[in-house]
């Protein structure tokens, strides 16, 4: 039998790969930089190839250490879960939702205290992502993650949570007489808000509306969603957003969707899992409650 790499190898590997960073995973794992550098080097040696690239400024995997990582971050998860269920643990442990942060604001906070009352037992604690990437690993301290994108992630199960339209938005008091939004190419009279990271953004649906020729490249960007409705709800301009996030903003007339067509969009938000995260109990109860949640408000 081929001698495995000591485990401590391995999981400064694991550290630094998902950082991409030997001081981010020195930090994580309560060592040195040196020390995290050197039992990589150790991993390397055995088995004789190179892992990551040393850059001037930082690190980058190779195809080798890109095809290893799934297996040992599938390894060490699996090693953890299995301690847990075996020594009793597991029901005592905090349960860890990392999920999109617009998703977090505009769709689950006003649903997690249905969660809490169904299983006040059950210890939650939320932290927040912008983009999820494209990783086929889940966040390391994460038991559960809500990503946005088109539900594929190698190694890891992807359970849809919504399916949206396009639809631009705006503060009520936006259109005007002088600055009307009642056609697609009105909006070449309105500040466009752009959100980086979406596939099917204001080029896309300008197309798709019959209005190629309004400027799909002007007027403001930004990084997240929530800050898009934001300055749409201050008139600042006309966002395009997805119809799962602004229900609540357009039942309560912070916005109106002044303008057809209502695209449907192929991206999604998913709530994405190793399989081995479901063997805790907690995760599990999660993993039930949102995916009713979330068929009953796609009904």
């Amino acid at each position: 039998m081929k001698r495995l790499p000591p485990l401590n190898w391995l999981r400064a590997f694991e550290s630094s790969a998902r950082h991409l960073s030997f001081t981010h995973a020195a930090n994580e794992l309560n060592l040195t930089q040196a020390a995290v550098s050197q039992q990589v080097k150790g991993l390397e040696s055995q088995l004789g190839t190179a892992l990551f690239r040393r850059l001037p400024r930082g690190i980058e995997m190779t195809d080798a250490g890109q095809a290893y990582l799934p297996v040992v971050h599938e390894a060490i998860e699996r090693l953890a879960v299995a301690t847990d269920e075996i020594f009793g643990r597991i029901n005592l442990r905090v349960l860890t939702v990392r999920v999109s942060l617009v998703f977090y604001t505009q769709w689950l906070a006003v649903r997690l205290p249905a969660f809490r009352e169904l299983h006040p037992d059950i210890s939650l604690r939320i932290t927040s992502n912008i983009w999820g990437g494209d990783s086929c690993v889940t966040d390391v301290d994460a038991d559960l993650e809500i990503r946005h994108g088109h539900g594929k992630w190698s190694g890891l199960r992807a359970e849809r949570l919504t399916r949206d339209t396009l639809l631009p938005v705006c503060a009520p008091d936006l259109p005007s007489a002088r600055r009307p939004l009642a056609k697609p190419k009105d909006l070449a009279g309105h500040e466009l808000l752009h959100v980086l990271g979406y596939e099917e953004g204001w080029g896309y649906w300008l197309r798709k509306a019959g209005a190629a020729k309004v400027d799909s490249s002007s007027g403001m960007h930004f990084d997240t969603l929530i800050s898009a409705l934001k300055a749409a709800e201050l008139g600042q301009g006309v966002a395009l957003a997805r119809s799962s996030l602004v229900e609540q903003m357009l039942e309560s007339g912070q916005l109106i969707a002044p303008l057809k067509p209502h695209l449907p969009t192929e991206e999604a938000f998913w709530l994405v899992y190793s399989p081995h995260s479901i063997v805790n109990p907690n995760a599990k109860a999660f993993v039930d409650w949102l995916v009713e949640t979330a068929d009953q408000a796609r009904a």
